[in-house]
């Protein structure tokens, strides 16, 4: 299979960075097809450069696919951004992915073992602490169930605690050694179930901790002759798919995709005000508390005799101490304080009368 991103992709072979092979992405799509029927979403929290992603949404076709990729690197990212339909430049741990959202998850994250606790959930693990690990934790909640997941990590990353998560989480399990074995890489394909269902896990999770110690599997046939992976549809609904933490570049594309930080802007912040009625009667001291309260009594306004005010209502609440003091038989005396909340109306009023006093002066009007 011709692939399209590659040389994109070897452009960015420095640093210690490494992207998926064309080998291997190639194999790996042979793997996969679309469900018949239904538009798609799919995730690669590192996508890198965005290239093994991109060539997933061309395989599965195009304008039925939506990507969406995170990358710490901000030049990869950004190129990544021009191959993918959504991309965040930032922090897998600072965005903000809804759960069982996409259809296939592209997993190849760093490698590595883990120098500090980066999250709280790693003082509850057992075995080793990875980089892997780590990013298989954060992401696989986000796969819907039914999805695909493509994990491409190395051999002896498969101890007994990632390999009973990927059994407990996965069925339908297989692992292939890489083509290329630069990084002794394993790619684990797996379709995502409900943990609830009773299911025997330990032939997965002993075929995959074998695998952790040495016993490698067959290479990922360049065809590929069992059934294949169906990405299942998206479920048709909402996509949370944000960072909490933007930097001025991304701000600024935001801003100038959407024309203000808030797609719905206009309707919550509409420019035509609902004009006021006035009231059929004359308020009392009730009606007039509720409507300072809600903030209708503002603007500005001129009194009988003239004089123009900006003003704005407002509503506090004081507390009306009675105090009862009562002797009993003996002569005793006793003393009962009742407090009472009561909402005092108050009215906050600059005076623009021209020529007035009090111009420009801050009124309280109670």
């Amino acid at each position: 299979m011709a692939l399209m991103f590659q040389r994109l992709a070897h452009n960015f072979i420095k640093n210690g960075y490494y992207p998926t092979d064309a080998d291997t992405i190639s194999r790996v799509l042979n793997t996969l097809e679309p469900a018949e029927k239904g538009d798609f979403q799919i995730l690669d929290p590192c996508c890198g450069e965005g290239v093994a992603l991109a060539e997933v949404q061309q395989h599965l076709g195009a304008q039925r696919v939506h990507s969406f990729g995170v990358e710490y690197d901000e030049e990869r990212a950004w190129h990544a951004k021009e191959l993918l339909t959504y991309c965040i430049h930032g922090d897998l741990q600072d965005c903000l992915i809804g759960k069982r959202q996409f259809g296939l998850m592209w997993l190849n994250p760093p490698y590595g073992d883990l120098v500090t606790d980066q999250t709280g959930a790693t003082s509850q693990w057992k075995g080793r602490k990875r980089l892997e690990k780590l990013f298989y934790a954060l992401t696989n909640g986000m796969l819907q169930f039914g999805g695909v997941m493509v994990l491409i990590i190395p051999n002896n990353s498969l101890d007994k605690e990632l390999s009973g998560w990927i059994a407990r989480h996965f069925e339908r399990v297989q692992v292939f050694l890489a083509p290329e074995q630069k990084f002794k890489q394993v790619v684990v394909l797996g379709v995502r179930r409900r943990v609830s269902e009773a299911v025997d896990t330990v032939e997965v999770r002993n075929r995959l901790m074998a695998v952790g110690t040495g016993e490698l599997p067959d290479e990922l046939p360049r065809q590929w002759l069992q059934q294949p992976y169906i990405v299942p549809a998206n479920q048709e609904r909402g996509v949370e798919f944000a960072l909490t933490r933007l930097d001025e570049r991304q701000l600024s594309q935001v801003i100038g995709e959407n024309d203000s930080l808030w797609r719905q802007f206009g309707m919550l912040f509409g420019r035509a005000a609902t004009e006021h009625r006035r009231p059929l009667c004359a308020m009392s001291g009730w009606h007039l508390g509720l409507a300072l309260a809600a903030g209708q009594v503002s603007g500005v306004v001129q009194s009988r005799d003239g004089r123009i005010f900006v003003i704005k209502g407002d509503t506090h609440k004081e507390k009306k101490i009675r105090v009862d003091k009562t002797a009993d038989a003996k002569g005793n005396m006793q003393e009962l304080r009742i407090h009472t909340d009561i909402f005092v109306p108050a009215i906050h009023a600059l005076d623009f009368t021209p020529g007035s006093t009090t111009f420009g002066q801050a009124l309280v009007i109670r």
